[in-house]
């Protein structure tokens, strides 16, 4: 098995303009070429009570109902990474939507549009994975890599 470090997991949501505008394949080509691991995806229409749930923490804000409003507005894609710092990684990786280099700062048009969400903390993303998957949806699997990439 892998050292417990390895296994760290991270929640990425491909948001509605991301699925509308055709983003997906760049999006994970770029978790892929960073050396994380997919354990688990899928495409769904998000319902309102799944979207509430996932942005509790955003509820006093006053742009919520537009963003609850846009989360359901489309499919997403959601997708659980696994590796290394994955947490710090896909938060970087993510970035501002005016960071050139980063996925927001490359797709993303408008920062109400700004393409994925990633988990901020590995206790987010624990509890995060769990509204959009069920524990025998993430898939454990040997990428037969893990050398290659962390020297292990």
């Amino acid at each position: 098995a892998a050292p417990p470090a390895l296994q760290e997991k991270t929640l990425v949501l491909a948001k509605p303009d991301a699925v509308r505008r055709r983003l997906l394949g760049d999006i994970i080509q770029r978790f892929e070429r960073r050396g994380f691991k997919l354990v688990a995806m899928k495409l769904l229409q998000a319902d309102r009570r799944l979207v509430e749930q996932h942005y509790e923490q955003l509820r006093p804000k006053p742009f919520y109902p537009a963003l609850v409003a846009y989360m359901t507005s489309g499919p997403v894609v959601a997708m659980v990474w696994e590796g290394y710092n994955v947490v710090r990684c896909s938060r970087a990786m993510v970035g501002d939507s005016g960071a050139a280099g980063t996925i927001r700062g490359d797709l993303s048009v408008h920062i109400a549009r700004n393409v994925v969400h990633a988990s901020d903390s590995v206790e987010t993303a624990q509890r995060e994975i769990g509204f959009w998957f069920q524990r025998d949806e993430l898939v454990a699997w040997d990428s037969r890599d893990r050398d290659n990439i962390y020297g292990l």
